[in-house]
């Protein structure tokens, strides 16, 4: 695979996020169905199983002293095959290898969990996608986004800005990193500015859009944002170590990774610091869920095959509106919750990747399910600007044949 294509996949994917031991478990990959109940079935998109080597390969040595990441969990399934693997540490103090059931921040991954709900609620008549989100908040969007709709927010197409905040720096950040944000109060300062751009003309990826989808959940539910989805997604699905932190919490409970950011000293040397504790409230909705690798591969599954959401709804999420994006002026990539990501061989994957400080996370697949794959990479710079290689590297090895 030539360096343009990796770039390429790198940006949709973006959009979306001493060495330890060099593998601390790796399970290995399991043969795919036999050839006469596979000829029973329509063709796979994902035929062979996981190339155990390449994904052994992508995760190997991380650790304390490797240059872009910590440690890794990967969970590679589907019909053709699965695969686990673990690398590196999980705590940089004590040199405690990678926890396999570890929890961690998946940061904007949470927004499928959200887009989820609404088109629950949406297959349930209790809203309705092409209805005006006003309708249902009048007393939280303005006239002057009036006909902004809730199919709209789902898709990032409302041309709603985005709220202020402390600053893209990670200094600026750090220094705000317990600060209690009221997620209206971001809606406020949000739609008191002028709309981007026409609503329904572009596509611009920004969390206010989830933020106000969460508020609507409450309205719509009459439970909070974090007991509708609990009760939506996480009970029925049994994710007993997924959880929404709240407003005021801000450590990750139960056994966990510490994320780390690196940080360049004066002298020269590198510093990674522990961002471990963060309050996450300026997230919400649009990111702030906690979660392991085995919780997300079930609602993976379970959301791909629509055990989770009705047919008709779950179109919505494999669905790329036919608008440019705001930013590069490309064609859209991004649906209601997910996004479309076209492999090397032609392959077309869906899913969503999520990044806080010290984090990295994707879940996604092919849509017939023969292929899912989900990771946290504990970036040493989960928020910049391009795609982790470590990260990267796992999903090239999770498609290869």
């Amino acid at each position: 695979m030539n360096a343009k294509t990796r770039t390429l996949i790198a940006a949709a994917l973006v959009l979306g996020v001493a060495a330890g031991p060099a593998v601390a478990h790796a399970a290995p990959a399991q043969a795919p169905v036999s050839a006469s109940a596979s000829a029973q079935k329509p063709p796979t998109l994902v035929s062979t199983p996981p190339n155990a080597a390449a994904l052994e390969k992508a995760i190997a040595g991380l650790g304390a002293q490797h240059k872009e990441a910590t440690a890794a969990l990967v969970r590679v399934g589907g019909t053709s095959g699965s695969w686990r693997g673990s690398s590196g540490v999980a705590d940089i103090r004590t040199g405690r290898g990678a926890i396999e059931e570890g929890r961690f921040r998946a940061g904007s991954v949470t927004k499928t969990f959200t887009s989820a709900v609404v088109l629950q609620l949406a297959a349930e008549g209790r809203l309705d996608l092409d209805r005006p989100v006003r309708r249902y908040l009048p007393g939280t969007v303005p006239e002057a986004y009036g006909t902004v709709t809730v199919r709209q927010l789902l898709t990032y197409t409302s041309g709603i800005p985005a709220a202020d905040g402390p600053g893209d720096s990670f200094e600026a950040q750090w220094e705000h990193r317990f600060d209690v944000t009221d997620p209206h109060d971001q809606i406020a300062a949000a739609v008191a500015k002028s709309p981007e751009f026409v609503p329904g003309t572009a596509q611009h990826y920004l969390n206010i859009n989830y933020t106000v989808l969460g508020a609507l959940i409450e309205k719509v539910t009459g439970a909070t944002y974090e007991k509708a989805v609990g009760a939506r997604i996480l009970k029925p699905l049994g994710l007993r170590d997924t959880s929404f932190p709240g407003r005021f919490q801000t450590r990750i409970p139960g056994p966990h990774h510490h994320g780390y950011q690196a940080l360049a000293r004066e002298d020269g040397s590198t510093e990674l610091r522990d961002v471990t504790e963060w309050n996450s409230s300026d997230r919400w909705a649009a990111g702030d869920i906690i979660s392991t690798t085995a919780d997300l591969e079930r609602f993976t599954v379970a959301l791909f095959s629509g055990r989770l959401v009705p047919k008709a709804q779950l179109e919505e999420m494999f669905t790329v509106p036919g608008v440019k994006d705001f930013v590069t002026g490309k064609a859209a990539t991004l649906t209601a919750g997910m996004a479309r990501i076209t492999l090397p061989d032609g392959t077309v994957a869906w899913g969503k990747t999520g990044g806080r400080h010290g984090y990295n996370t994707a879940i996604g697949g092919t849509r017939d399910l023969s292929r899912t794959l989900v990771y946290s990479v504990n970036s040493t710079d989960a928020k910049g600007q391009d795609m982790n290689p470590v990260a990267l590297g796992i999903v090239m090895a999770a498609f290869a044949v």
